[in-house]
């Protein structure tokens, strides 16, 4: 299996009708395509895109949430010979002008739906765009009646050939495009195999496809596979569980604010029912009993989630070991990835090998080392073939012995598992010469019952949180001094607790409190440090002082900005 192309048709072959790829729409109507068809809509498209006049390494921008369209769409692209690049739904307008510019882009294909953005806001309403429903639409007269056969007889790529570009920023200056051969994917994929449990996967896809991970895992991994891939349309957290309960699903690739959220529901409802006391002892029993037995504990909850659920893959953020012991506990395994979107699958823990707080061991044929400051760097064919048009970038990213820079901060336990200690640009350089990293501190602050906080510098050598609020509860009921005193009982504990667990250089010296529900979030929800920094930057009456609405983001909605 050398390409992609390579990988759908054996796919296609043992398979032809099983079911691989469906959509559950607003109304809760399900549609799905099987394999074949799944195939021949993929040829529909290449012959489409051939017919606009598109040639071999055009670039082919997608911007569409989610459906059985998109996926067959990658795949006729990639048939064609073209290079796609994927739009995230939430991109900045000015982002997606210099991303279609900076990648010289012939074509956009357009999905639809509430989340889809009409050209013209973005600038691009005089570019050539084809909807996405119409490229994959059944064949018209235009088509000659040899058409499948001549589509099958186009030369084919080659391993090293490049099918994507994923432009990693954009909001300012100029995007950098990572540049992805069928090799490199190929490769995470064959890691995979290595890490995620060998078991029939019925899964529901909710991260954008824009994403390399869900690319990676969720698309072409779980094909290989033979997967039954589900997205949903809706974003309300209960038709998301019906979806998951009705579509049987055993496995999900998600972002750890994601688990969180999640978590968060199946607390609620047991509160809810007066049972949390009892439910909080059964975890405590369960923890030490082989996971069979554990879901047979809760299959009450393994009953919402359909019977059969056995697997998330996390990555994109620090998961907090409390959230991965709480699903652990029931039952279900958390396999905790890491990379970048230059790196492919980088390291990974392993369902018999997972310890908390840490991202496993490289994946063989991926390899990793630490330098004399601690960054993590890699190696191997799953690396990126450099940045679009920017040889200066490309050559920045590598070591001179050619190891890619994270710019990630880790050290290894005693088992020789990864620990994530931050990023190199976020570390506090303190006045004594002391480094300090604000996601100790923030991991610290949630082991300690703090849901989510961003650490920094306000002032040499003064290291605050800002904080958010309990879950449920508004910041915004008030303003000032207010605000804050109707929480600091709650929260200084807290505070006080975390700080009691950090070294002495580490400890926090105030806090503030986010103005909104949430902070403002990415489309995988990492948060935007940089706006929350500039908030603080207007704020620095002092810790309690002077708070003001700041826009934040609601959790869902960022999670699948399909």
């Amino acid at each position: 299996m050398e390409t992609l192309i390579d990988l759908v048709e054996r796919a296609v072959a043992k398979r032809p009708n099983q079911p691989a790829v469906g959509l559950r729409a607003d109304d809760e109507s399900t549609m799905h395509w099987t394999y074949a068809e799944l195939e021949r809509r993929s040829l529909i498209a290449a012959w489409r895109l051939r017919a606009l006049g598109l040639q071999l390494g055009d670039r082919l921008l997608t911007w569409s949430p989610s459906t059985p369209q998109l996926p067959a769409a990658y795949i006729g692209a990639i048939r064609a010979g073209l290079i796609l690049v994927p739009l995230d739904l939430r991109m900045a307008p000015d982002a997606v002008g210099r991303i279609a510019q900076r990648a010289e882009a012939r074509r956009l294909i357009i999905g639809h739906g509430r989340e889809v953005a009409d050209p013209s806001e973005v600038g691009l309403q005089d570019f050539p765009t084809t909807k996405l429903d119409d490229l994959t639409a059944d064949p018209d007269e235009t088509f000659p009646p040899d058409w499948e056969t001549q589509v099958r007889a186009w030369p084919r790529p080659t391993p090293d050939t490049i099918f994507e570009l994923v432009f990693t920023s954009g909001t300012t200056g100029t995007p950098k495009g990572v540049m992805l051969a069928h090799e490199n994917v190929l490769a995470s994929i064959g890691a995979m195999h290595e890490v995620i449990p060998d078991i029939q996967h019925r899964i529901v896809s909710l991260l954008p496809l824009s994403h390399l991970l869900e690319q990676a895992v969720a698309l072409f991994y779980a094909l290989d596979v033979g997967a039954d891939i589900l997205y949903v349309r809706s974003r309300n957290p209960r038709t998301i569980f019906e979806a998951i309960r009705d579509h049987r699903t055993t496995s999900m690739v998600v972002v750890p604010q994601m688990l969180d959220l999640f978590w968060s529901a199946i607390e609620r409802e047991v509160e809810k029912s007066g049972r949390s006391e009892a439910f909080d002892r059964l975890r405590r029993i369960a923890r030490r009993l082989p996971y069979g037995a554990r879901r047979w504990i809760f299959r009450s909850v393994h009953r919402r989630l359909g019977g059969n659920f056995r697997l998330f893959v996390s990555s994109g953020a620090f998961l907090p070991p409390a959230v991965q012991q709480a699903w652990e506990d029931i039952g279900v395994i958390v396999v905790q990835g890491y990379g970048a979107t230059e790196t492919g699958f980088g390291a990974c823990n392993t369902p018999k090998d997972h310890g908390l707080g840490t991202v496993g061991r490289p994946v063989p044929p991926v390899q990793m080392r630490l330098a004399e400051d601690g960054e993590v760097q890699f190696a191997g064919p799953t690396l990126f073939k450099g940045y679009w048009h920017d040889p200066e970038a490309t050559a920045a990213a590598f070591t001179s012995d050619g190891w890619y820079r994270t710019g990630d901060i880790g050290r290894l336990d005693a088992e020789g598992r990864l620990i994530l200690m931050g990023r190199s640009r976020d570390m506090i350089v303190l006045p004594n010469g002391l480094n300090v990293y604000p996601e100790d501190i923030e991991n610290a602050l949630r082991v300690a019952g703090v849901r989510d906080s961003v650490v920094l510098e306000t002032r040499p050598g003064r290291i605050e949180a800002v904080i958010l609020a309990p879950r449920g509860r508004s910041p915004g009921s008030g303003e000032g001094d207010g605000v804050v005193a109707a929480f600091r009982d709650e929260l200084d504990p807290l505070v006080k607790k975390a700080n009691a667990s950090l070294g002495i250089n580490q400890r926090l010296a105030g806090w503030r409190l986010w103005p909104d529900e949430d902070f403002p979030r990415t489309h995988t929800l990492k948060v935007k440090r940089d706006q929350v920094r500039d908030w603080v930057g207007s704020e620095m009456a002092g810790p309690e002082e002077g708070v003001k609405r700041a826009s934040g983001s609601r959790a869902l909605d960022e999670v699948a900005a399909r």
